[in-house]
């Protein structure tokens, strides 16, 4: 994972951030599918309490050149500035940016009330529950193209390494434990 592009986006009055960012995390998780990519991880340069307006796509450079080759930004490449593919610094830290959830949400909520697997009574202290254990990190709001709602990805930054872990990345460009560069 020498290499890495660059995509820092452009909102405007017409496409705000967070829906911006949504959109590109959507089309990157797309495209990765697409190369049934398992070598290719994201980063959030910027991350403080959001998650920024610039993202970067680490990964060997021919895997990236396979990813560029096709036109996966679509019409939203108009609202980023993306570079060329880049070599990564030599001073770097590294660190893992995974997915965090909560193993209660108002999907499994609805989940079991449809199996009728919780009664009336345990709903509302269901719900109670849920919130006090709500996640605080970053999140994307992702839209799924085969069923159309939308869904919350939270994302876990892992302390800071000297050196790198190398494993397989999942199809949203994130690891439990392969680092990427941070820089």
């Amino acid at each position: 994972m020498n290499n890495y592009i660059e995509i820092k986006i452009n909102p405007d009055a017409e496409m705000r951030e967070n829906v911006l960012l949504n959109k590109v995390y959507t089309k990157f998780h797309k495209r990765l599918c697409d190369l049934t990519s398992t070598d290719i991880g994201i980063s959030f340069p910027e991350f403080h309490i959001k998650l920024g307006k610039t993202l970067r796509i680490h990964g060997a450079n021919q895997r990236l050149k396979e990813l560029q080759s096709d036109n996966w930004l679509g019409g939203l490449a108009g609202y980023c500035c993306i570079s060329e593919i880049l070599q990564i610094p030599d001073q770097v830290s590294y660190r893992t940016v995974s997915r965090i959830q909560t193993n209660m949400s108002p999907a499994k909520l609805r989940r079991l009330i449809k199996r009728k697997s919780i009664k009336s009574d345990e709903i509302k202290r269901y719900k109670a529950k849920m919130f006090q254990k709500g996640i605080d990190n970053a999140f994307l709001e992702l839209e799924s193209e085969s069923n159309g709602q939308k869904h919350r990805r939270y994302f876990s930054f892992g302390e800071l390494q000297i050196k790198p872990i190398i494993g397989e990345f999942d199809q949203f460009g994130l690891s439990n434990q392969a680092t990427v560069p941070w820089f």
